[in-house]
């Protein structure tokens, strides 16, 4: 899971190119509306939308390995993986002024997190077979 984190931190957070006094420097990018670049044909969307399912995946199926069995439910799995997005779309204005908060994002990487959760019931017997076993 550690290494997971640190990949998704690497890639969504990774280039730091502002200094800390000049943060402020540069405007802060909100797009509130959802899939607006879809609907007015901007940029790669396809490519966006995939990437983010793809990139939470694994949360999804690995975090409920990180929590007791009582705990293990779809909601937690989604609420953790909504977190995980709106702290990276928070930040990454900050960090340059290519970068921005979208809604779409928070929906589509919280979309792939229920992929992974998904994933993770299908394996569920598995893991705790092999629990058993240790």
């Amino acid at each position: 899971m550690y290494v997971y984190l640190s990949f998704v931190l690497f890639f969504t957070l990774m280039p730091i190119i502002t200094s800390l006094p000049f943060v402020f420097n540069h405007p802060y990018e909100v797009h509130l509306i959802p899939f607006d670049d879809y609907v007015n044909g901007r940029g790669d969307f396809m490519r966006q939308v995939i990437l983010n399912v793809v990139m939470t995946i694994p949360f999804g199926l690995l975090f409920p390995l990180t929590q007791k069995r009582s705990k293990r439910t779809l909601a937690l799995v989604a609420l953790a993986t909504f977190l995980l997005s709106l702290t990276i779309e928070v930040l990454q204005p900050f960090i340059n002024d290519v970068r921005s908060f979208d809604v779409t994002d928070l929906i589509t990487n919280t979309i792939g997190g229920i992929i992974g959760y998904c994933c993770f019931i299908v394996i569920r017997p598995i893991v705790e077979r092999e629990k058993k076993k240790n």
